[in-house]
C-alpha cells in the first residue's frame, strides 16, 4: 500500500473515497497532525497501491479485505489500536474495520455514507437517479471502457477544479482516473459493493452486530443524503450504540471543500469523552 504518515499522538486513519487517493487529505491532516500520528493510504485498488486479485465474488475487493489491510498496516508503523475516519467509499472500509475488529478500533467517523446494506434495502427510483453509477459499476467490463474513453469528461475536469481541489491533489487524482488498472480497481470496489460487501452487513444486521467504539456521522449538506434519507442519524442508529453527528455545509468532497469545519469536528470527536 501507498502511505503517507507524519504527526505525533494518538493514531488516526484516514480513507479516502472514489475516485480520490490519499492526497485528498491534503488540507486536513495538517490540522490533526499537531495532536495525533495521522496515516493516509491509498485504499487497495485506488491510486498508486497495489490491484487485488481478480475473483467472481470479487472478495479481494471487499470492504473486508480492505479493513484487514488497514490494521495490518497500522500494525506495522506500531499501532495496535487507532481511530479512523472514511470517506465516501472509504466509509465503508471504516466501518467494516470497527465491526470485524472490535478491539482495534478505538473511534469511527463515517463521511457522506449510509451503510452499504441499508443503501440497498432503501433504494427506490429516486435512489436509482442519483446514485445510478452504483448499478453501473456492477456490470462487466463497460464501465472501464466508458470511463476510459475520456476521464476527464467522466469526472468533469473543468477548469478551475485543479485550484479547488489543490495542484497537487488534483495531478495525483488526474493520474488516478487515467490509468486501466486503477479505473478497473476503483469499479471492483464497486461491483464487491452490490455483493459480498453487502452480504457482510445483512450478516451482521440479522445478528444484531454492532459497531462498538464511539462513531461520528458527517454529511455535506449540499450533497444528497438528507435527501435521500431525511434523518440520516436515525439510518446509522441500529449500527453503533454510541452515536453522534451532523451536517457540514459543504459539497461532496468536504475533505478539500471545507477542512476547517472538518478537522474541528473530527478533533472535537477524537478528543471526547
Amino acid at each position: 500500500m501507498r502511505v503517507r504518515h507524519g504527526g505525533s499522538g494518538p493514531p488516526v486513519l484516514l480513507l479516502h473515497g472514489h475516485p480520490r487517493t490519499h492526497t485528498t487529505w491534503h488540507r486536513v491532516a495538517p490540522l490533526l497532525a499537531g495532536q495525533h500520528t495521522v496515516v493516509c493510504p491509498d485504499l487497495r485498488g485506488f491510486g498508486q497501491s497495489s490491484q487485488p486479485h481478480d475473483t467472481p465474488d470479487h472478495a479481494g475487493s471487499s470492504k473486508r479485505a480492505k479493513a484487514r489491510d488497514c490494521v495490518e498496516l497500522m500494525t506495522h508503523l506500531g499501532f495496535d489500536q487507532f481511530a479512523i475516519v472514511g470517506h465516501d467509499r472509504g466509509a465503508y472500509t471504516a466501518f467494516r474495520a470497527a465491526l470485524d475488529h472490535p478491539g482495534v478500533i478505538t473511534k469511527l467517523a463515517v463521511l457522506d455514507a449510509v451503510p452499504i446494506a441499508e443503501a440497498l434495502q432503501r433504494c427506490d427510483a429516486r435512489f436509482a437517479a442519483a446514485w445510478w453509477h452504483w448499478f453501473f459499476f456492477g456490470q462487466p467490463e463497460k464501465p472501464e471502457r466508458a470511463i476510459l474513453a475520456d476521464p476527464d469528461a467522466w469526472y468533469g475536469n473543468m477548469p478551475g477544479k485543479a485550484a479547488q481541489m489543490g495542484a497537487e491533489n488534483y495531478a495525483d487524482y488526474r493520474a488516478a482516473i487515467h490509468d486501466p488498472a486503477v479505473v478497473h480497481g476503483m469499479v471492483e470496489d464497486y461491483r464487491a459493493g452490490l455483493g459480498i460487501d453487502r452480504e457482510h452487513d445483512e450478516a451482521d444486521q440479522r445478528a444484531g452486530r454492532q459497531v462498538r467504539c464511539p462513531t461520528l456521522v458527517l454529511w455535506s449538506l449540499e450533497d444528497d443524503l438528507e435527501d435521500l434519507y431525511g434523518d440520516v442519524l436515525a439510518v446509522w442508529k441500529p449500527w453503533a450504540a454510541d452515536l453522534c453527528g451532523h451536517g457540514i455545509d459543504s459539497g461532496h468532497h468536504m475533505a478539500e471543500e471545507a477542512p476547517d469545519e472538518l478537522a474541528a469536528a473530527l478533533l472535537a470527536f477524537l478528543h471526547g469523552g
